[in-house]
């Protein structure tokens, strides 16, 4: 574990990318705490991968100021396994927007 320096206030560590674990660990090290509202059982979360974070990441906030991740479940199933799902690799899903109706603006 990393010892941060005792000041007022933290940078906010990049939390996209990383695994619950690894992310409730920089969180502890970067000096702010993580909230997740679509995980209730947050604690035990292991292999779920953030997928957003607010606030971004360098963003400068007080000391042990609450950083909310959202989740995506690591396994995707899609493996070596055929036929594969379309769409984003996992993790990116959740970040993008649903799209629209083309032809809303025609109509």
């Amino acid at each position: 574990m990393r010892i941060t320096p005792k000041s007022s206030e933290v940078r906010v560590p990049r939390f996209v990318g990383l695994m619950a674990v690894d992310a409730r660990e920089a969180a502890e090290a970067g000096g702010v705490l993580l909230v997740a509202p679509d995980r209730p059982d947050f604690a035990r979360t292991v292999v779920d991968y953030v997928v957003r974070q607010y606030p971004p990441p360098g963003v400068e906030v007080p000391r042990g100021a609450a950083v909310t991740v959202w989740f995506e479940l690591g396994d995707d199933g899609g493996g070596v396994r055929e036929p594969r799902r379309g769409g984003p690799p996992p993790g990116l899903r959740r970040a993008l927007d649903e799209p629209g109706d083309p032809f809303a603006v025609l109509r």
